[in-house]
């Protein structure tokens, strides 16, 4: 199995940023993709951005392209989210995954709130 913790997450102004981690462990070695949804009450969660750990290879939902960086460390265990230029709408829980031979494994999210 593959343990998933998300941390960073907090309060910013719009405009601020914010830095966010997932870090995995456990059977970590075919981990092939990991990345960032959120969640917001009554929505459905959404794919913010995803990386594929062997080559680095990178998406991001329309929403944040431009304004929103994934990344992962030299030993592709964990990656990171860095927020710039954060707006109202970026509010929600944020949810790292990390995907293993057809298993989608979850942290238990981390909550970012953009507000004046």
């Amino acid at each position: 199995q593959v343990q998933v913790v998300e941390s960073g997450g907090g309060l910013a102004q719009p405009g601020g940023f914010l830095r966010l981690s997932c870090v995995a462990s456990g059977r970590v070695l075919l981990v092939n993709n990991m990345g960032w949804y959120r969640r917001t009450p009554g929505a459905k969660r959404e794919l913010v951005a995803s990386i594929f750990t062997a080559t680095g290879t990178a998406n991001y939902a329309d929403s944040v392209k431009g304004r929103f960086t994934i990344s992962r460390d030299s030993a592709k265990t964990s990656v990171y989210l860095e927020m710039n230029n954060l707006k109202p709408e970026d509010t929600a829980i944020y949810y790292c995954n990390a995907k293993s031979m057809g298993n989608v494994y979850w942290g238990r999210g981390t909550q970012v709130t953009v507000s004046s």
